[in-house]
């Protein structure tokens, strides 16, 4: 019991089979891709990419256990090349000289190792020294190296729903061998729900909190007020984990989108402050640049691929001061979302019309064959025009005239806007 009471509540509750797993039922359920993995018995290399707390960890084990393989750990974080190779060498002893089945080798946030410590992987995985499973809150294909990802498996972890938090809540108090032994009960569960993000280790985590607050000897009745009192002051300590991560960097990237370049530092400091992965940031910041400013200050693309080039390659601490100075830029800039609007618009008329004939004049005809068809007849080249322009269709003629792209309210596209305007006299509406 002494052991149980120094173990945190998310702990206490690990599943121990497949059917106790929340929630990614695409994975474990029977006929999905885990479970028929460990029904046959042939485990591949896997990377699990999914948010916080959605159970990567957790499942990761469960394949070790259910699968009857030793379990190894290591964290990107703190783990180097040679971490790697120490226990690549254990587990290459273990199966070559032992005749045991190769250990589950999991690497908590990967993402986060370089190429060198990625690469010193390869051999391991690619001879079956070890079953490799990664896990990740980001992208695999922008964050594992390419060959790395070609021997593995990727699977994504969804977010967990509010069904699945507040039956987790509720298994707590009827499950844990100590909370058991309390008379709880949930009256209100939001403030919980909220504090959590999602994160099924962050709401087990808050729920022991606030419990352990209250006086035990009398019912404890959780309501939303109670929660917001007894978890504010601790909430600094969960930023400091990073487990906000979603959170901030939605601040963050809403306060450039808003012109605000002083809340804008503020959440960059609270990110870098909390350990935030500097390419991350760097990421979204070149993602905001084209869906945010666009064709308002095409500059801002510029800058902001130049700002991710530039931490790639000089890390922490002076990243900061680069990251710095984008965000107050992007911030300041003008903004429009009016390309972002263009695509999304054009990729629905695409879903709802199918695949419309190319119009004939633009097809290429590289063949007699294909000019004796008709591929590029009738076809005007700009460039033999005044102005190298001409009055052309280029779209289906199911959906001649169709308007996609519609110039934002800004000086640099009010230009746009204006030319437009000139050259198809109106037929597009501008």
């Amino acid at each position: 019991m002494d052991t149980l009471h120094n173990l945190p509540l998310a702990e206490r509750l690990r599943p121990q089979s497949l059917e106790e797993f929340v929630n990614q039922k695409h994975l474990v359920a029977p006929g999905a891709p885990i479970y028929s993995m460990l029904q046959s018995g042939r485990l591949a290399s896997m990377i699990f990419w999914g948010p916080p707390g959605t159970g990567k960890t957790t499942l990761a084990q469960l394949v070790a256990q259910l699968s009857g393989r030793s379990f190894h750990t290591l964290s990107a974080i703190n783990s180097g090349v040679k971490d790697v190779r120490e226990v690549i060498e254990k587990s290459k002893n273990l199966t070559l000289f032992s005749g045991n089945q190769s250990p589950v080798l999991f690497i908590d946030e990967i993402h986060r190792f370089n190429k060198t410590q990625q690469d010193s992987l390869l051999g391991a995985v690619e001879k079956g020294y070890v079953v490799l499973i990664g896990a990740t809150t980001e992208n695999p294909a922008f964050e594992v190296v390419s060959a790395l990802l070609s021997r593995c498996q990727v699977y994504t972890l969804n977010h967990l729903q509010k069904e699945d938090l507040e039956g987790l809540l509720h298994s707590a108090i009827q499950r844990d061998v100590i909370l058991q032994k309390k008379n709880i009960e949930i009256q209100e569960s939001e403030a919980l729900l909220r504090f959590s993000g999602g994160d099924a280790r962050k709401l087990l985590n808050g729920l022991e909190l606030v419990v352990s607050q209250q006086d035990s000897s009398q019912p404890i009745v959780i309501t939303n007020q109670m929660v917001l009192d007894n978890i504010q002051q601790n909430m600094v300590l969960y930023d400091k984990t990073g487990e906000q991560h979603y959170d901030i960097i939605s601040a963050f990237i809403k306060s450039i989108r808003g012109s605000d370049p002083n809340a804008a530092v503020y959440w960059l400091a609270r990110m870098i402050e909390g350990g935030e992965d500097l390419k991350f940031i760097a990421r979204r910041l070149l993602i905001l640049a084209s869906e945010d400013i666009g064709n308002a200050n095409p500059t801002a693309l510029i800058l902001a691929n130049n700002t991710f080039q530039a931490v790639s390659t000089i890390g922490y601490p002076e990243s900061r001061i680069i990251l710095s100075q984008c965000a107050v830029y992007l911030a300041n800039s003008p903004k429009s979302n009016s390309t972002y609007q263009a695509v999304n618009q054009a990729m629905e008329l695409v879903r709802k019309t199918g695949n419309l004939p190319v119009p004939m004049a633009l097809r290429n005809a590289p063949a007699k064959l294909m000019k004796d068809l008709g591929y590029g007849k009738d076809y005007a080249y700009a460039h033999s025009y005044d102005g190298n322009f001409v009055d052309h269709e280029f779209l289906p003629q199911e959906i001649a005239g169709t308007t996609l792209y519609t110039p934002g309210a800004n000086a640099r596209e009010e230009t746009d806007r204006k030319r437009l305007s000139a050259l198809w006299k109106g037929k597009y509406g501008y």
